[in-house]
């Protein structure tokens, strides 16, 4: 891999941990609205480390990990650059279930957003999904049914992929549902502690951080250039978190960035599952211009008032 390659990979991961985690700047600015100076601080400065590291560190780690059990945990972080045979077969051999799992993930993320989740019509035909939220569940079942169907014929660990994909997604989302209803509560009460506030602050941040870490491996495999990547990313959100969050929100159709990015990147990581090789700047290249799109159209409707679909 050479240093363009590499240089392109870790910007691409920058922007997408970036535009996914803007909703999770927003809360932790809310949030700490509320706190102490005290507080703030700890969690601005040891919170970002436990954000990278407990996080976005260790998850795509503990992923190459559990799908490659037999390159132990120091070829998991290091297998991408290695150049022993074994070590390259045997990633190539996890590699399909890993992708098609996170495809499938991603898939149901930008579907559930799209059918039901209140956003900015940024493009024609979103309102008409967001009056069809009752679908979600069909269609993602059908989707799920297809992969499944196809993977069957290469691999049934490829199929067991999708499945835990299919999984993932819906444990995640209960986990990020009781987040919100969590941020609520500490919006509306006065008797929380800071202590109290923190801690729930870095479970949000966890939930939130999932969508970043798999959509990360559509990029690499690379467990060292997903850290950096996510890493530089997450700093970013907390600067983001204490110095714009007001202007950030004026960019209306950042959010609708992020999950056109994620549903073109779950498309790539199904499409490399079946063996057709997707460059490596592909990923990077979509990202840059997908959000870049929505950045200009926000830019160009900044003034202009818009229709927001209701909250289910």
């Amino acid at each position: 891999m050479d240093i363009l390659a590499i240089t392109l990979i870790i910007a691409g991961l920058v922007l997408f941990e970036t535009i996914t985690s803007i909703d999770n700047a927003i809360i932790n600015a809310e949030v700490l609205s509320t706190m102490s100076e005290r507080a703030k601080r700890w969690f601005l400065i040891w919170g970002l480390l436990i954000a990278v590291f407990a996080v976005r560190g260790l998850l795509p780690w503990l992923i190459v990990w559990l799908s490659t059990p037999s390159l132990g945990p120091v070829g998991a972080l290091t297998a991408t650059f290695s150049s022993d045979p074994v070590v390259i077969a045997a990633i190539e051999q996890s590699a399909p279930m890993l992708l098609i799992g996170g495809g499938t993930f991603l898939l149901f993320l930008f579907c559930h957003w799209l059918f039901l989740e209140d956003k900015n019509f940024g493009l024609k035909g979103e309102r008409f999904f967001a009056t069809k939220g009752v679908w979600f569940f069909a269609i993602v079942s059908i989707l799920l049914a297809g992969i499944v169907w196809l993977a069957l014929g290469k691999s049934p660990l490829m199929a067991f992929g999708a499945v835990v994909g299919s999984t993932a997604f819906f444990i995640v989302h209960g986990f990020r549902q009781n987040a919100e209803l969590a941020e609520h509560r500490m919006l509306k009460s006065d008797g929380m502690s800071d202590m109290s506030k923190i801690f729930y602050l870095e479970v949000i941040d966890a939930t939130f951080s999932i969508d970043g870490v798999i959509g990360a491996f559509a990029f690499t495999m690379a467990v060292p250039l997903i850290l950096i990547g996510n890493g530089i990313g997450a700093f970013v959100v907390r600067e983001l978190t204490i110095r714009n969050i007001d202007r950030i929100k004026n960019y209306r159709y950042l959010k609708n960035g992020a999950m056109y990015s994620i549903l073109f990147l779950g498309i790539i990581m199904i499409i490399d599952s079946f063996g057709f090789h997707i460059p490596v700047f592909v990923s990077p290249l979509v990202t840059f211009g997908v959000v870049g799109f929505f950045l200009f159209k926000s830019l160009r409707d900044m003034d202009t008032p818009v229709p927001r679909s209701p909250v289910p």
